[in-house]
Order: C-alpha cells, then sequence, then structure tokens
C-alpha cells in the first residue's frame, strides 16, 4: 500500500497527478488529514504524533501491516515521525518539500491569529505565493484557482490546528535514528522548506536519496512529470510490481 499525505492546507485531490502513475503498480491511498477535505476537525492544538497516528488508524481499519508512506510538508513531519516511532509499519518513506523543523514559531503565531480572524481565505494568496513559481501560477490559471479553491476550503479549526502541529514539531535531533529507506524531494525555489532543508535531511539519515526539482514548495502538482519519475524510480527499483 502507498499512502500519499496532504500538505497544509491541501487535501487528497493534491495528488490527483498521482493517482493513475501509482494505482498500475500499489494500492494507492489518499487520506485528507485531520480538518482537512472530508475529515472532520477536531478543536485545536493538534501535534504531529496525533496526525501521525491517524495514519496507523487508517492503516488498521484497512488491515494493512506495512505500507510506503510518501508526505509533502506537514505530510513530510507526519512520515517522519511515522519513521521515528512506528519503523516496522513503514517500508519506503519519501519526504517531499519539507523539513525536520518548517519556519519559524513567531511565523506561525502570526499565521494562526490570521486565521482566526479571518478564516483561511485571509492568507490563501499569500500562501499560493509560497506554494508555486510565477511562471507556473502565470501559466496555469485553471490550477491556481482549484489549489485556492482547495485550500479556503480547509475549516479554520482544522488550519489553525495543523498550524501548531507544525509548529512545535522539530526533528532537527532525531531523524538520524530513522532507518527506513528514504527519499527526499526538494524544489529549486521552495522558500518554506529549502533545498538546504532537504540536504540537512539526506545527511542526517543514513543511506536516503536527495533529487531536487525546478519548482517551489508544491512539486508533485508544479514539476509533475519529473516528481513521478522520481518517486517511481524509488518505490520501484527493480521495475517490479508491487501491493
Amino acid at each position: 500500500m502507498l499512502v500519499f499525505s496532504n500538505s497544509l492546507g491541501a487535501d487528497s485531490s493534491m495528488w490527483a497527478g498521482q493517482l493513475e502513475v501509482f494505482g498500475a503498480s500499489h494500492r494507492v491511498v489518499c487520506y485528507d488529514s485531520r480538518g482537512h477535505g472530508g475529515s472532520s476537525a477536531s478543536p485545536p492544538p493538534y501535534t504531529i504524533g496525533t496526525l501521525a497516528r491517524d495514519v496507523l488508524a487508517i492503516a488498521h481499519e484497512l488491515k494493512v501491516d506495512r505500507f510506503r508512506f510518501c508526505g509533502i510538508s506537514m505530510g513530510g513531519l507526519t512520515g517522519m515521525w511515522l519513521a521515528l516511532h512506528a519503523a516496522s509499519r513503514v517500508e519506503r518513506l519519501v519526504l517531499c518539500n519539507t523539513a525536520a523543523k518548517i519556519g519559524s514559531p513567531e511565523l506561525w503565531d502570526t499565521r494562526i491569529d490570521k486565521v482566526k480572524a479571518g478564516g483561511v481565505a485571509a492568507i490563501s494568496q499569500a500562501v499560493l505565493e509560497r506554494w508555486f513559481t510565477p511562471a507556473f501560477a502565470a501559466s496555469a490559471p485553471a490550477t491556481m484557482a482549484r489549489m485556492r479553491t482547495m485550500m479556503e476550503a480547509v475549516s479554520r479549526d482544522g488550519y489553525v490546528g495543523s498550524c501548531c502541529a507544525v509548529r512545535d514539531a522539530d526533528c532537527r535531533g532525531s531523524v538520524r535514528n530513522i532507518t527506513v529507506p528514504t527519499l527526499v524531494i526538494a524544489g529549486t525555489h521552495d522558500a518554506a522548506a529549502t533545498p538546504a532543508d532537504g540536504r540537512y535531511l539526506v545527511a542526517e539519515i543514513a543511506g536516503s536519496q536527495y533529487v531536487e526539482l525546478p519548482g517551489a514548495h508544491i512539486s508533485n502538482v508544479e514539476c509533475e512529470a519529473g516528481f513521478n519519475a522520481a518517486l517511481s524510480a524509488f518505490l520501484n527499483p527493480g521495475g517490479g510490481q508491487h501491493g
């Protein structure tokens, strides 16, 4: 089974460009993180441990002991927690556009205050400008409109709770303990989780691989073909089929 985990402010539909490609070789599960998409929002704050235990609950419900996990941004932090606290469950790990520590507490507290006051719409334009390069935004207006609609549909509690989870997550002292085979994907123009953040993960996680794509923060959308090629090579190194 291959689990895709969305970023803060997105939902499972962000993986539309991966579903058909990887559905041919894997049982694919795209879920909505707590408070996003169709998932209910418990009262904030959340922790990354809470979000990761949601993944384990999904696997339990599906009667799956081991799975492959691909998470982007907040989803990447979720993957780090799983690899550190439930390593026996994770067969392969893909950390996309993420970092051991994303942003500063001040950044997240400011965003939390804005969302509490005005909902996700109050920050959606600024976030979109960090998600994609200006060239991509200009060339793909329909995609940008879809991503904005998706983001602004996230519940206030879900977004605030998840901001708290990302704000408080710090794996800098522990990622070196990850032993699961790991691929790190970064975006050259990603200001939220920089290539330096990605290279730090690779330096800390023994045997991990690094791929840098010429996009910004949501590389699976902006650099779909390159993303899919990198993910496929890592998940199917021998070209075989997997469940």
